[in-house]
């Protein structure tokens, strides 16, 4: 099991559903995974950029991993845990021994202006683009710590190109983790 970690339009939802795909593996993703849950309370809460309560996600992610890790399935966690206390709850209760390791995919903001622009999800309005932004800035230092700490790799990938080379990119760190 391994995270994927960037910021709104890193391209760290495309780039885990081509790797769930293209080996198997379960894409675990916090945004799809409240989506689905066709909660009209939480649809609010993201069309304005704002953040499900935190004990409501773990306890989904958690459900949602023990599934994969029950099922033997390698499984992507696409931007979780998203901050300091989830990182903390997942010390807490043991879950980060799943975790081989952290990917953070770095994309230039004008680049990610760009990417947010032209998919035009409906939670993507420019307001909660910058909080989605600002909270990933914030907690990124903080959760690569605790993840260190517990014996989690940690890798930069540049998350500029071609959809390709940078699943390319990717796949190379996976190779010398020997997840593929």
């Amino acid at each position: 099991m391994f995270i994927l970690f960037g910021p709104a339009g890193s391209g760290k939802s495309l780039q885990g559903q081509r790797l769930a795909d293209k080996y198997g593996w379960r894409w675990l993703s916090v945004g799809q995974l409240l989506r689905n849950q066709k909660n009209p309370e939480l649809d609010k809460i993201m069309k304005e950029g704002g953040l499900v309560d935190d004990r409501f996600v773990v306890n989904m992610m958690h459900d949602a991993m023990m599934e994969a890790e029950y099922a033997q399935k390698v499984a992507i966690l696409d931007g979780y845990p998203r901050d300091e206390w989830q990182a903390k709850w997942l010390e807490e209760h043991g879950d980060l021994e799943y975790i081989d390791g952290a990917i953070i995919l770095n994309v230039p903001q004008e680049e990610l202006w760009n990417r947010l622009n032209a998919r035009g999800r409906i939670d993507d309005k420019e307001d909660a683009i910058e909080r989605r932004w600002k909270i990933f800035e914030q907690t990124i230092s903080s959760m690569s710590t605790i993840l260190k700490r517990n014996g989690v790799k940690i890798a930069e990938v540049d998350g500029v190109g071609e959809i390709e080379q940078v699943t390319e990119r990717l796949e190379k760190v996976l190779r010398d983790w020997r997840i593929i």
